[in-house]
């Protein structure tokens, strides 16, 4: 009985500190729920194998998600967006406050555009700054119930090169293709931040304005569906994915499950 309630007492101490707003005081409670798991494996069996076994069941959960549903997705080869309406106030109620903070630092609102990939639902807002020639997008991504907003700051050079800055809290599923640099900084809590750290950082590389492509807000979505096209194909370079049985189709093979695997702790560890 004594050994449960000091379980008990660990888990509840880093279940309150997990609620916490300092993102150091959330890590000790991340901490707290590995120790609160140890210590049950290893009290109620007296093994310290046992404890550090307790341990890997967190670190193997992606596996369920891998092994019964990513590894029998077939998604296709390419995808057009599409003209679409803008989810209500129900869905996506950041929605007005995200394009009004865009408008405010310039940008233009030019399409909003959506697609669907094997019951993944992803919907656009795309923003265009003729001055400062950069893009700016809203994206809702709506998954098995699961749904979460990011914001994307874009730039393009003449030589091709696309400098991407995103508050996305999730690592990418796949390679980025060589002529793709994302950078994430999910630390970026609203639009300003985020246009800080992107503009910050096209000055680090000796970036002026002038050196942008003036794109045609009218092809933005366009050039989301290339982008896209060229990070599926980089990835069956890579071995990440493969051809899937029907035509115009791909899936993960193996070597990219272990990739993907890799992402997943990745994201467990640092929005631990």
């Amino acid at each position: 009985m004594n050994d449960l309630l000091f379980v008990a007492g660990v888990l509840l101490l880093a279940l309150a500190l997990r609620t916490s707003r300092r993102c150091l005081v959330r890590k000790a409670g991340a901490v707290g729920i590995l120790a609160a798991t140890f210590l049950a494996f290893y009290l109620f069996t007296g093994s310290v194998v046992a404890g550090f076994g307790g341990l890997l069941l967190w670190f193997l959960l992606p596996w369920f998600e891998l092994l019964t549903r990513i590894r029998r997705l077939r998604l296709p080869m390419g995808k057009t967006l599409q003209p679409e309406r803008p989810p209500d106030a129900d869905r996506f109620p950041e929605l007005r406050q995200f394009t009004r903070e865009i408008e405010s630092e310039g940008f233009e609102q030019v399409a909003d555009a959506g697609w669907d990939w094997d019951g993944l639902h992803q919907f656009y807002r795309l923003f265009y700054c003729a001055e400062t020639r950069e893009q700016a997008a809203i994206c809702l991504t709506e998954q098995s119930g699961l749904s979460w907003a990011s914001l994307a700051l874009t730039s393009r050079v003449p030589r091709g090169m696309v400098y991407r800055t995103t508050n996305l809290p999730f690592s990418t599923p796949m390679k980025m293709p060589p002529d793709i640099s994302l950078r994430h900084s999910s630390e970026s809590r609203d639009f300003a931040d985020l246009l800080i750290v992107h503009r910050f950082w096209m000055e680090g590389l000796g970036y002026m304005e002038c050196d942008f492509v003036e794109e045609d807000p009218e092809g933005l979505a366009a050039l989301i569906e290339q982008e896209t096209g060229r990070q599926i194909l980089h990835n069956l370079d890579e071995g990440l994915i493969k051809p899937g049985e029907a035509p115009g189709t791909f899936r993960y093979s193996w070597r990219g499950l272990f990739y993907l695997y890799g992402q997943l702790v990745k994201d467990m560890v640092r929005m631990s």
